[in-house]
């Protein structure tokens, strides 16, 4: 195992969510091209762990060992809830328990992406044709977690496109492109991602009239850096939203999915020497809420960003040759 650690090893390798029925969730990521690469049972603690992965041939991180890939998302089952009439989970979009907004989905055609999803009887939080943003949709998962679908196409103008009329979807070419999280300070998160977790910025849109501003974050690879800014065609980014004014607002905090009502659990970064990473970010004075030291698992800590959100640091297999769990 290294004895140092290097950022550009770093990998934004899946985002946690919990769910009440894994077999309703599963299906749903399943429908959209997901595989399940890894199944973990903890029956005396009551939970197990689901990491979905797109693994198909065209798949970027294709036979990969499951925390040496990106865009992986991570279902989390505590035993009971799918028999309990009164459970649901927190989106992170409604008020006033808003954060997590989102992870997003980059398809090949979105027209047949859309209507394949639609015509499966899944609900929409925003269909195609809705509203003046014609480029993207928002499906709902089983839980209600909002699913982005943005076209993998340059170009694309999604509902407005006459070249995506009567061409079907292969999902075996979808990407998990990003996951969205809102932040209160835009400064203060992009140089945490950027100077403590070691991601690059790909792209910022601003939008101005709207008063909020969008920052895509991740690990360039062998990929690098979209020179255009186009990053559809990526997996395992970050996206931070942030609304203009909420750093001014000493009282403002955004919800961290941890807290009830619980939802959204925390994005996980998986490096090339645990132990070393960990001597970094000590050194850099970060705020933890577990050291590797910490209870009973030693093979995870997790840090926290500005806004209180968890970011889990887990050992890629590749550089250690051992599974973590």
């Amino acid at each position: 195992m290294a004895t140092t650690t290097d950022t550009n090893n770093y990998k934004f390798n899946h985002s946690m969510i919990r769910v009440k029925d894994p077999k309703a969730s599963i299906k749903f990521y399943e429908f959209l091209g997901m595989s399940v690469v890894k199944h973990l049972q903890f029956p005396n603690a009551k939970f197990d762990l689901y990491f979905l992965s797109y693994d198909g041939p065209t798949a970027l991180s294709h036979g990969n060992s499951t925390f040496d890939r990106q865009g992986v998302i991570e279902l989390t089952h505590n035993y009971g809830t799918e028999d309990d009439p009164h459970y649901t989970v927190n989106s992170g979009n409604a008020e006033p328990h808003r954060g997590f907004g989102h992870v997003c989905i980059a398809v090949d055609h979105i027209q047949a992406a859309c209507k394949r999803l639609e015509d499966a009887g899944y609900r929409f939080q925003k269909k195609l044709t809705d509203g003046r943003m014609k480029h993207i949709a928002f499906a709902l998962d089983p839980d209600g977690y909002w699913v982005e679908i943005i076209s993998r196409r340059r170009g694309s103008k999604g509902a407005e496109d006459p070249e995506e009329q009567g061409v079907e979807t292969d999902v075996g070419t979808y990407r998990m492109n990003h996951t969205m999280i809102r932040v209160k300070d835009a400064e203060k998160s992009l140089k945490f991602y950027q100077d403590v977790l070691g991601m690059k910025l790909f792209r910022t849109v601003e939008q101005s009239a709207a008063k909020f501003n969008l920052y895509f974050l991740g690990y360039p690879g062998s990929k690098g850096v979209p020179e255009d800014g186009f990053t559809a065609d990526y997996e395992g980014l970050l996206e931070l939203t942030w609304n203009y004014g909420t750093e001014k607002d000493e009282n403002f905090k955004y919800h961290d999915g941890n807290s009830e009502p619980q939802g959204f659990g925390h994005i996980c970064v998986s490096v090339d020497s645990l132990d070393a990473a960990c001597s970094r970010f000590e050194a850099l004075n970060v705020n933890w809420k577990k050291r590797l030291t910490d209870g009973r698992m030693k093979n995870v800590a997790f840090l926290l960003d500005p806004d209180g959100y968890w970011v889990e640091i887990v050992q890629n297999e590749r550089f250690s040759g051992e599974e973590n769990f």
